[in-house]
C-alpha cells in the first residue's frame, strides 16, 4: 500500500536526533533502539505535526522547518526528551 500522506517533522525529528546522538555533547546517553525511539516520540509529542500528501508538500515544508530559528527551536524541544529519556530510561 503506497503511503498517502507524510509527517515532515517526523522526518526533521529523526534526523536531527541521529545526528545530535552521535555528536560527542550525547555520547554519554544511550543510543539503543528503545530509548531513540522514546527520544523521537517524545519530541514528536512535543512538536506540532505537519503532514502532507505531495512530493512538492513535503519539500516546501521542509524548507519552512530548515531554517536556523527552526532548528534551534526543535532542538531544543529533542535535547529536552533526551535528556528525560536518559535520566528515566525504560530498558
Amino acid at each position: 500500500m503506497e503511503e498517502k500522506f507524510v509527517n515532515v517533522m517526523e522526518e526533521v525529528v529523526v534526523t536531527l536526533v541521529t545526528v545530535l546522538m552521535h555528536s560527542p555533547d550525547y555520547q554519554t546517553f544511550c543510543s539503543c533502539e528503545k530509548c531513540r525511539n522514546d527520544i523521537i516520540a517524545l519530541s514528536l509529542n512535543s512538536l506540532p505535526s505537519h503532514y502532507v500528501t505531495t512530493e512538492i508538500g513535503r519539500k516546501n515544508v521542509f524548507e519552512q522547518l530548515n531554517t536556523p530559528g527552526n532548528l534551534q527551536w526543535i532542538n531544543k524541544r529533542i535535547i529536552s526528551s533526551i535528556h528525560l529519556v536518559g535520566k528515566y530510561p525504560k530498558h
